[in-house]
């Protein structure tokens, strides 16, 4: 997994709606760029909810907010509409990204080890160096954490 101090990958994927994005495109912009793994899950729901309730402060702090899982673009879009979600989502379907960031890989759901997403945020400054990692996130609620970390 990637630690503070370690560049954001040039990667680029398509984001809801169809163009392609990739991470440098934000260099200058301070970075919120956050995994899940599927869109519409109850934990993925509340994560995404909880960003987008704290999604106007964190934009006056200069973050950009990025949700990044392997879900079709058809399905971000599907998603972002039925709750009204302010920030880009990346379709990310061969798993790239997520294998770049180094959170896909083996965990643990309902007691068996399955391969999959590691609930994970990164934040990264302007120059694309992390700044600071979330691991085992707790999808209620993280919103308001980053918010409250990142205004100290």
């Amino acid at each position: 997994m990637l630690k503070p101090g370690a560049s954001v990958p040039d990667i680029s994927l398509l984001d809801d709606s169809g163009k392609p994005i990739s991470l440098t495109d934000f260099q200058g912009q301070r970075l919120i760029i956050y995994f899940y793994s599927r869109d519409n899950t109850s934990g993925c729901t509340n994560e995404a909810l909880s960003i987008e309730a704290v999604r106007p402060e964190l934009e006056e702090l200069g973050y950009a907010i990025i949700g990044v899982s392997p879900d079709s673009v058809k399905s971000h879009i599907n998603f972002k509409y039925k709750h009204s979600l302010g920030f880009k989502l990346l379709s990310d379907p061969d798993r790239e990204m997520a294998k770049a960031f180094g959170v896909y890989g083996e965990k643990k759901m309902y007691g068996k080890t399955v391969m999959g997403i590691m609930r994970t945020t990164f934040v990264a400054d302007e120059q694309g160096k992390i700044i600071k990692v979330y691991e085992k996130v707790k999808a209620a609620g993280h919103g308001q954490q980053l918010l409250s970390d990142l205004n100290s």
